[in-house]
């Protein structure tokens, strides 16, 4: 039986290779150029037209158009060409005035560009500024808010936190400790619309309050559990209360090392004399304005949104009685946060940041 005329053998070398093999497995390639590069690929292992057609379900005239493309081409040819169609009407000219407006000017009347602003500026359509503006990754309309910490230990102290993450000491257990305070008992002065086909949840915007409590937790960085406590009060006394649940709850052999912020009730001579009966504590402190350092925040985020945020409850007790069947599921089936970048990559980030050229507004208004 016949199985298809000879090719000459298709060399692909090794850098080829790899992007091919990443066209090919991608989910988000398309389809047509992944199986392009599945059917060069196939033809690299000597397989001839007949065969690869038959694997791939396509024509043995297409496995011979794109065997002779990638001979010829190489990988360029395995991309489409330009198709034929009607000149562009907007220039590099008009393109280049558009970023140049884009940046380093703001309309007379807002703060930011918009679509319809620029294209009543600009002279183009509305639809031209929307696919610059996307293909340059420019979303005027958007705007992120950060905060660079002045800790002057800010760099030791980075270093010693991720240092726990990445690396916790033997015979030690590393606990994420920090309280969320005043959370509102909040109940809606209407009744809850539930959800139904064709329409989102709906709520009234206004709400009646019934007493706020304050949540002192603490985050195991291993295992992701969470000791838990809600208190009506933030002092240092009930600061103190919670260690003591801490220090019960951890075996006396194990070291305990406490990651938390520089909130005036860790720092009380009640908490030092606390501390000095009890040498298996050591705190370490977060650099100030940088509680994204602290695991248990993010933790906190997942207890908002999850029980917090959409609740209603009509008393305190009601709401404690919420946050503690959260505790009671979190731990149940914990699941710790793992912490991915190092000291050095966290450090060399900030440094580029403050070293960006642009470090204030400095737009104009035409």
């Amino acid at each position: 039986m016949r199985t298809g005329r000879p090719k000459a053998e298709l060399v692909v070398t090794s850098a080829e290779r790899e992007t091919l093999e990443r066209w090919a497995r991608r989910p988000k390639t398309a389809q047509a150029l992944a199986r392009r590069a599945h059917i060069v690929l196939e033809c690299a292992t000597g397989a001839p037209n007949r065969v690869v057609a038959t694997r791939f379900r396509v024509t043995e005239q297409m496995v011979g158009k794109w065997r002779a493309r990638f001979v010829g081409r190489r990988l360029d040819g395995l991309l489409d060409e330009p198709r034929p169609g009607a000149p562009r009407r907007v220039g590099d000219d008009d393109v280049e005035r558009l970023l140049t407006l884009t940046l380093e000017t703001m309309p007379r009347d807002a703060t930011h560009w918009s679509t319809r602003a620029m294209a009543a500026k600009t002279g183009l359509s509305q639809t031209t500024v929307s696919r610059v503006w996307r293909a340059f990754a420019l979303q005027p309309h958007r705007a992120a808010t950060f905060k660079l910490s002045k800790d002057p230990l800010f760099i030791e102290k980075v270093r010693d936190i991720v240092g726990l993450y990445l690396a916790p000491p033997d015979k030690a257990l590393v606990l994420c400790v920090d309280e969320k305070t005043q959370i509102q008992a909040l109940d809606r002065t209407q009744p809850l619309l539930p959800m139904r086909p064709g329409q989102v949840e709906r709520r009234a915007h206004d709400y009646r309050r019934h007493g706020t409590t304050s949540l002192f937790a603490a985050l195991d960085v291993k295992s992701g559990k969470v000791f838990g406590e809600c208190r009506r009060r933030h002092r240092s006394t009930e600061f103190r209360d919670f260690l003591d649940t801490i220090d019960a709850a951890v075996p006396g052999h194990l070291d305990v090392h406490l990651i938390l912020d520089n909130y005036g009730t860790h720092k009380t001579a009640l908490i030092h004399r606390w501390l000095a009966k009890r040498p298996r504590f050591h705190l370490h402190f977060t650099p100030t304005s940088a509680s994204w350092i602290n695991l248990v925040e993010r933790w906190f985020a997942t207890l908002t949104e999850k029980q917090i945020r959409r609740g209603s409850h009509r008393s305190t007790r009601e709401l404690e009685s919420a946050i503690k069947h959260y505790l009671a599921l979190n731990n149940a089936a914990p699941k710790p946060f793992i912490w991915t970048k190092t000291a050095d990559e966290i450090l060399a980030s900030v440094a580029r940041f403050v070293s960006e050229p642009r470090t204030r507004d400095t737009r104009r208004r035409p």
